[in-house]
Parts: C-alpha cells; structure tokens; sequence
C-alpha cells in the first residue's frame, strides 16, 4: 500500500507541516509529528480536504469543487515539488544548473497550470463502460445477471420458482431456487416463456465487458507497435532512431524515453510504439489476456540473418495472430545479403510480398536512418487496413505496461489507453490495484491533463503495484472503484487456490463435444532436428471430427519456461519428446496450469493424440518423478562398471526405481538402477542434500554433470 511521511506529504502538495498536522486534526487522523506515516485513506481524505482532485463520489456536476481547486496555488504536484526541491539546496553549481532550467520552464509549467484549471473547471461525466441492459428495452425481454439464482430469475420471468425448478429438471439439471442458473440455461427457460434475454455484463470482471460504441462517436486511433528481434540485431537503434527523427522541436530537448513506450508523429499521423524487454515478456501480458498491440515488427540483421531468438520471436508474433513485418536490418554494413533473410524467414512460413507471399519486407539501416520512412509508411498501410478506432468520449480502459514501488512517489504505473480518455482525478481500478489518478505524464516527462486512447501515459495513486498484462478501467463514482477493486481482489485470491489447467487431453473430448475446441494448440520440444520433423508430420496427420492439431512452435532442446509461457498464452500443451524438463521447469508448469506430455515412441503419441480427442483414453500409468540427483565424480571399476558419485539435487533416489540419463537437457538413455550406495553401505533411498553412490544397469556411458532422474510408474484412470 502506497504511504507517505507527513513531511512528504506537505511538500509533495506544497503546504506546510503545521497545515497538514492540523488538516489531520479536523479529519481525527492520528499523527502528531512531520516523521509519523499517512496511510493510503489518509492520503485520499486529506487530497480531498485540499481540493487537489476534483471529487467524485456523487453524480453533481464539478464546478463547487472546481472553484475552489483554483483557488489553490499548488496545481502542480511533481514539476513544482521538484522545483521548490531545487530551490531548496545550497547553491552548488549542480543546483544552480537546475534552477536556471527551471526557470525557463516558467512558461511551461505555467501552461499547464492553466490547462488543470480548465479541465477541473470543466470536467464532464463521460460514458460508462459499465453498461447497464434495461428490462424496459423491451416488454418481452428479461435480464439475466451473473450468478442469479433460480429464485431471483423466476422472480423476472414473473412466474414461480417451482416452475423454473421443473423447466430445469426436464433439461436434466437438479436445483434448488437458490442454486445459480447458468446463462444458457436461462436462454433456454427464457423463450420457453416467449421472452428475450438481455445479459448484463459482469463489472468486477471488466476486462471481459464487451463495449460497443456508436459510429458516430469513433474516432481514429494512433497503431500500437512493438518491436522484436533477436539481440544485437539492432532493435534499440532502430527505436531510437524512430524516435529522434521523428519528434517535434519543442519536443527534441525532452528526446531521453521516461517510460517503456513512446508516440512519434509521421505524416501528420502519431504512432504508438512498444519497447518491451523481449518477446517472453510480451508473451507473459497475452498470458494475461492482454492484447496490447496492433503490429509486431521484427529485426533482422542481414549479416547474421535468422537467429534462435528470431525464431522465437516470429513463434510469439504468429502465436498473437498479429501483422508481422519483417525489417531487414544492418543494410549499410558491406557484403549483406537480404535474399539470405528473406529465404530463412520464408522457411518459417512468412513469405515475402515480392515472392508472392503476404509478408512485408522493409530494407533498413538504423544507424544510417535509411529506409526508415519507408517502414513507418509501411507500419500505416497495415493500420489503415487495420481500420483502429476508439471513442475517447468514454471513461479509459486499458492495459497496464509495466510498474514500480518509488520510496518517494508510491506505484508508479506505465499504462496504454486503449480506449475512452484517462484524466487527472480519475477515480482508476488496475488489476486489483485502487486509486485516484494523482498525475499523468507523457512519455517526453511532461505533465498532462488527459490522455486518450493509443497513448502511453505514466500515472501515479495507486494503493499497489498491478502486474503488467492487467487490464485498467476508470470509473466515474469513486464508491464504486472501491467497491470493485475489493471484488477483484477477493476473486484474485479463490481463484490462486484453485489453479487449472488450461487445457488436458483428459478434458479434450468434452471440449471438442462442447464446441469450445476447433483446434488444439501444441509446443513440440525434441533432441534432434529429425525427431522434431517426425513428430510435426505426425501431429500434422491426425484429424479427427474435424479438429486438427495446431504447431505453436516446434524446436529442438529441453523444455524451457519460455515454452511454458507460450504454452499458457496460447492454450496449448507441451508435447516433450526424448527430452526431459528439470524439476524447476516442472514445478512452474504446475504454477501454470500447463500440462507437459513426454514421449520417446511416435505411434504411442499419436494413438494417444488420437484416443484422447476421441474420448477413448484408456487407464494408464502415470509417471511419479521421485527425484534427480548430479554426478559430480565417476569411479570406474572393471568388474563392477562405472559408479557415479551423486549429490541428490531434488526428491529422493530409491534402490529400485526406473532412472533416466539426462544430459544438456536431453534423455540419452533410459534403464533400472543397477545399485545404490552411500560409502561402502547399501542404503534402500537416497534424500535431497545426500551424496550416493549408484550404478545403472547395462549401461556405463555416464558423464560428469549428467542428471540421474528417478521415477517410477503409477497407475491412475483419466477422469
């Protein structure tokens, strides 16, 4: 929770101690000195008795508030602390250094004084995103609410709820009037009683409310862009030379990036652009059902050409079924070949335009600046395609970048508007996070009033820091925020109680039956280029009532968290074959909901592929990994073999369990274990933190840093 010193509070609102301290008295807040802590509440309660946010809390418009907020001298929280800061210190040559450019942003901060006053003075109620469905649309309609009950719903159907109770029996359904109807169910009930049903849509769940805007209120929206590529192949550069050939005059004193995106204007056109950190990160905020951006481009340097983690990027770009565009970087240096590129990319199925593919190619040099326009004229012909429009007469919904606890400024959140308009003032629920916009900054640093949607702004007032990935919603009525934030955080927790996978092959059959299943995504991991092309032409192959298996992305190597993240973002299971993931990678899929599948032979994987989307999956063993220990020593006997000298990393290793050979990540051999010692003692296990001795049976090709798995079979009947 975001807290303050009663001295940072006095400054951060350019009043004095004394002021605040008696504030406090009036409200019955318990501090008495400069040093003792406001709370979060506290916080609100004083902003309010100051006037530095126009209230919300009931529905008359905000002229009184406003009156008196302009009265107030301290309009500028940050830029004037800063400045008073700055004034404060002796007169080293730093310090008169900041002063005098302070001074010359005299005008500046001036003129957003002003620009406060006016949106204070005329701050308006936008449109709500909590859209409420009237029984009064329609004499023949009823509405449905999430989690009704049978008693509550017969209650608008105007009928008793014996009635309902028997409708449900005959769709074999057992309830009592104060179990919940399901919405299909109440459908069906509905036109039974000649009605229609109006569903009104969850507000604690937000992020699932669908907004329909009237045609007339949409206006065009700047494109989000992100950024990816393999490192050292010039995504930085190119960034920054979007950015610095592509900001104002005025604004070209500000060019350093105060947060991770930025908005450039080309053509009379502004652009939104992403800098994330790499394309897991980007992945993770799909995990969280966040969709942030419109167009991925992906660099390519033409010396190097297509690299691992280019692969993965393009893996992550198609897996957000985004535009792609391929920029071929680095065309300054002597001797590239971009047909080079080009032939490599179109290998992963993003084939050029010029070869007859839909693809777009862009030939650049990002230190050079060449061919920039060239990919940003690029960037709006997909966006003009795209047709992006937001209306910005609503109130802001959107999706939080990235966040921070500062010790002075409490969370400060990076957030994309994606539609509607975010002001100073807001009353804002990110995630489960609460507050009230407290101040709102471009990404040059400056302060802004308001910002509307496909803009990247940095905001400050919330009680604590959202997950990047979390949708954002403001809210007109500050009671309801509240409310709703503490909704959400009753729900986060339940729902961390009970993780879920996200799809198993146990579930497949009743998803396929449902209709909830057209195709089933699967990440393939494998030891060699040759078994990963087995088991894609096998997966390939396999269709049955019409579903077919999807490639997310098919690689050789262990598998990796960076599997899992892709893995839960796109639905998908993993299928491993002849590799093992270590018991770190294990235990994160578990976190995740992800299901990992292993397999060393081809026709048991498609006949249980098979089986299972045919709900035909017979009882089977289930594997029980005991526990995995290193080799860190090798004795080599003749008429014993090779003992290898353990240290028992995880679990435990018992005396007769199945073990496997894991080096690099991949299984290179699979048998018994032939005997397990600790000195020259039999022992029957051997537990995490010991030191063992073992050998395995008919088998002597052990190495120094191999991991020995021990695991052994366990039988279970999928549910």
């Amino acid at each position: 929770m975001h807290m303050m010193t009663v001295l940072e509070y006095a400054n951060d609102i350019n009043q004095t101690v004394d002021e605040v301290l008696k504030k406090c008295e009036e409200l019955g807040i318990d501090v008495f000195t400069e040093d003792d802590i406001l709370d979060q509440d506290a916080i609100i309660m004083l902003d309010n008795a100051f006037n530095i946010v126009g209230g919300e809390d009931n529905d008359t418009e905000f002229d009184d508030e406003a009156d008196d907020f302009i009265r107030d001298e301290e309009l500028i929280e940050e830029i004037n602390r800063k400045y008073k800061y700055d004034q404060k210190r002796p007169a080293t040559k730093t310090t008169s250094k900041r002063i005098k450019r302070s001074d010359d942003e005299d005008e500046e901060i001036e003129k957003t004084k002003i620009e406060k006053k006016r949106m204070y003075k005329s701050k308006e109620k936008l449109i709500s995103n909590l859209e409420q469905v009237s029984a009064e649309i329609d004499k023949n309609t009823v509405v449905y609410k999430p989690m009704m009950t049978v008693n509550e719903f017969a209650s608008v159907l105007n009928v008793k709820a014996s009635d309902v109770i028997k409708k449900l029996m005959d769709l074999g359904v057992m309830a009592t009037a104060n179990n919940v109807i399901e919405e299909e169910q109440a459908e069906i009930i509905a036109l039974e009683y000649d009605k229609n049903l109006a569903v009104q849509q969850d507000e604690v769940k937000f992020e699932e409310i669908k907004i329909t805007d009237n045609p007339e209120d949409l206006e065009e929206r700047p494109p989000v862009v992100t950024i990816m590529g393999h490192v050292d192949h010039g995504k930085t550069t190119l960034l920054d030379t979007i950015r610095k050939s592509n900001v104002t005059a005025e604004e070209a004193g500000g060019i350093t990036q105060h947060i991770g995106a930025y908005q450039v204007e080309y053509n009379g056109k502004k652009l939104t652009f992403l800098d994330t950190p790499g394309h897991e990160a980007f992945t993770e905020m799909r995990a969280r059902g966040a969709r942030v951006t419109d167009i991925v481009v992906i660099v390519v340097a033409a010396n190097d050409g297509v690299m691992p983690q280019t692969k993965e990027a393009i893996d992550h770009a198609k897996a957000a079924d985004v535009p792609i565009i391929i920029a071929v970087n680095k065309m300054d240096l002597p001797g590239v070949n971009p047909e080079k590129v080009m032939q490599e990319v179109s290998e992963l199925g993003l084939i050029p335009e010029e070869w007859g593919g839909d693809t777009i190619f862009v030939k650049v040099s990002a230190l050079k600046g060449d061919g920039i326009n060239d990919l940003l004229d690029n960037i709006l012909l997909i966006a003009d395609m795209l047709e992006l429009k937001a209306n910005p007469k609503r109130y802001a919904i959107g999706t939080v970048l990235e966040a921070s606890l500062d010790k002075r400024r409490g969370t400060i959140a990076t957030l994309l508007v994606e539609n509607g308009t975010l002001r100073l003032g807001d009353p804002i629920v990110a995630g489960v996070s609460y507050g009230k916009v407290r101040s709102l900054t471009n990404d040059l640093g400056k302060e802004i009033v308001s910002a509307g949607p496909g803009t990247p702004i940095e905001i400050t007032g919330l009680d604590s820091v959202p997950n990047a990935g979390d949708k954002f919603m403001a809210f007109a009525n500050e009671k309801k925020a509240r409310q709703i934030s503490e909704q959400r955080k009753k729900m986060f927790l339940s729902r961390q109680q009970k993780t879920k996978s996200v799809v198993t092959l146990e579930d497949l059959f009743d998803k396929i039956q449902e209709g909830q299943l057209k195709a089933l995504n699967v990440v393939v991991k494998a030891d060699v280029n040759g078994s990963v092309e087995v088991v894609r032409s096998a997966l390939e192959k396999i269709n049955v009532e019409g579903i077919k298996i999807n490639i997310v992305r098919a690689s050789v190597g262990a598998i990796t968290e960076s599997d899992i993240v892709l893995a839960q973002a796109s639905d998908a299971i993993i299928i491993g074959f002849n590799v093992r993931p270590s018991a770190k990678t294990r235990d994160y899929a578990k976190e995740r909901g992800v299901e990992i599948r292993l397999y060393d032979v081809i026709y048991k994987l498609t006949e249980e592929m098979e089986k299972a989307m045919k709900g035909m999956l017979d009882p089977e063993y289930e594997e029980q990994v005991l526990g995995q220990a290193e080799v860190r020593k090798l004795f080599k006997f003749s008429k014993v073999g090779t003992i290898a000298g353990c240290f028992v990393l995880d679990g435990l290793i018992k005396r007769d369990s199945k073990v496997r050979v894991i080096r690099d990540g991949v299984v290179v051999y699979t048998g018994e274990l032939g005997s397990l010692q600790h000195g020259k003692d039999s022992i029957k296990e051997a537990k995490k933190g010991h030191e063992c001795g073992l050998t395995i049976t008919n088998y002597n090709d052990i190495k120094e840093g191999d991991i020995i798995e021990a695991y052994e079979l366990v039988q279970v009947e999928h549910k």
